[in-house]
């Protein structure tokens, strides 16, 4: 592939998805898109992207799937759902009390392992959200992950990556090599695609956020606009949750540091009622 062709994928893919690739990450461009291409009928990189020029709208549509990151497992680093469990949960239930209701965005909800963890745990505490109404919201930019993600069918090795047994047990139904979460669970969750680029406004104010692992592949710029945008979205005392990896600092004034839970970030409003 050559230099040109790689800046104008580059250029390409950040228009359309927000995603930065550098230099170093050429061998990732060039990993995701050559099985494309084969499956295209592309000899070559160069015929893909000559396609591309030429205004394919579908090559378009299919490029910017293959260049989305989906990595992605049940319970994901564990510590993030038992904070929200145990602290973040008990706060929000006292204060929404008089409407019970809560509104939680899985930003980047990929194949939709992340929003039915969340819907497990929910589902543990039986009795005491008895009578709420609890929306979870799964968008992602790939429609093929966000497929996967409605049917809630897993592989073996996918529900053995942080899925307790117990829990396997309980919520899925061996399909012939595959397991299937319980139509309960998927009923509880609406997934849609959304692209991290377009206005939130019309998503709604939520409780909560998961944007877990996805700034990362983002330039200093697109964080930052994101990280404002999503404070805009967060009720004055709902939070978000980051990646262990991830951080807010020097990227704008819109959210901050959870003053005592880590990977918790709070809106930074004035006169707002912060986390406790």
């Amino acid at each position: 592939m050559t230099d040109a062709d790689f800046d104008y994928l580059c250029t390409f893919v950040r228009a359309r998805s927000g995603l930065a690739l550098t230099p170093e990450k050429r061998y990732l461009l060039e990993s995701r898109l050559q099985p494309l291409g084969r499956k295209r009928g592309f000899e070559t990189l160069e015929a893909l992207v000559r396609a591309l020029r030429a205004g394919d709208a579908e090559l378009e549509r299919a490029v910017v799937e293959a260049m989305t990151t989906n990595e992605t497992f049940f319970f994901r680093d564990k510590t993030p759902f038992d904070t929200l469990r145990n602290d973040i949960l008990p706060r929000l239930l006292e204060a929404r009390a008089s409407t019970r209701a809560l509104r939680i965005w899985c930003a980047a909800a990929s194949t939709g392992q992340e929003p039915y963890s969340l819907a497990m745990m929910l589902d543990q505490m039986g009795e005491r959200l008895a009578g709420w109404r609890i929306e979870i919201l799964g968008t992602d930019l790939s429609t093929q992950a966000l497929e996967r993600a409605r049917a809630g069918l897993y592989s073996q090795f996918e529900v053995q990556r942080g899925l307790p047994v117990q829990l396997l047990l309980r919520y899925f139904t061996q399909t012939g090599d595959s397991w299937q979460i319980a139509p309960e669970l998927r009923q509880r969750i609406t997934f849609r695609p959304f692209n991290l680029m377009r206005d939130f406004s019309p998503l709604g104010t939520f409780d909560i956020v998961f944007c877990r692992n996805v700034l990362l592949y983002f330039d200093m710029a697109m964080k930052a606009d994101i990280l404002a945008r999503i404070g805009r979205q967060i009720a004055p005392d709902g939070c978000l949750f980051l990646g262990a990896a991830e951080t807010v600092i020097g990227l704008g004034d819109e959210v901050e540091m959870h003053p005592t839970l880590r990977g918790v970030y709070v809106p930074r409003r004035r006169g707002a009622t912060r986390a406790a």
